[in-house]
């Protein structure tokens, strides 16, 4: 399933680095951090995103009662870093039938989120209802999160979108309904703090959303 690197903002082709570029080149957007190739979940993909991340690697820990890690992307390079993860998980949703939730921490401008919330990016400032009281809290890595309802997402999601340690942390669920779970006091672990306990990470099948 190995592929090669794209863009984090449009998922088209990049070029590498060379003669007339220092960082890698997308045909729309200029300048990108690579999203490197899709892999299906593993311990061991985990652990590969982990360790080259310098944005947080956000996961529902505990898990929800019956969801699964159902795959991780990052955008970067060896020489980045990762500047962007995204986190599957899938699970029963809180009114019945399959949900998904995609985790994204990244960096100011990257555009992975965007890409995934199904808005025009790179980021979520404009389209935040900020002028409101903040939709929802999640303790992310101990620290109260408040997050935002993001306007503009296509009808079958539900999208929330804040700050976590100077980084942008979205939110992004499926179907819209299953939003719900979003204000279940989710408790989010970043897996670079976890240690061992990455080893202990239910696995299921790769979500077809990471590939969108």
């Amino acid at each position: 399933m190995r592929g090669e690197p794209s863009c984090p903002k449009c998922g088209g082709r990049v070029r590498a680095p060379g003669l007339f570029a220092d960082s890698w080149q997308c045909d729309l957007h200029g300048s990108v951090y690579p999203l490197q190739p899709v892999v299906p979940p593993s311990v061991e993909a985990l652990g590969v995103a982990v360790n080259r991340a310098r944005v947080p690697v956000w996961m529902p820990w505990p898990l929800p009662v019956g969801w699964l890690f159902t795959g991780v992307v990052y955008a970067g390079d060896d020489r980045s870093g990762g500047r962007a993860t995204a986190v599957a998980c899938s699970g029963p949703g809180p009114l019945g039938g399959p949900g998904e939730l995609l985790l994204i921490a990244e960096s100011l401008g990257v555009g992975l989120g965007a890409r995934y919330a199904g808005i025009p990016g790179p980021d979520p400032g404009p389209h935040m209802c900020l002028g409101k009281p903040a939709v929802t809290k999640v303790l992310a890595a101990g620290q109260p999160t408040s997050l935002w309802h993001v306007e503009g997402a296509p009808p079958d999601r539900a999208v929330f979108a804040g700050e976590a340690f100077g980084l942008w942390l979205w939110a992004v669920v499926w179907p819209e309904q299953s939003g719900l779970l979003m204000y279940d006091e989710l408790i989010l672990t970043d897996l670079r703090e976890a240690g061992a306990e990455v080893e202990l990470v239910p696995c299921g099948a790769l979500s077809p959303r990471l590939l969108t």
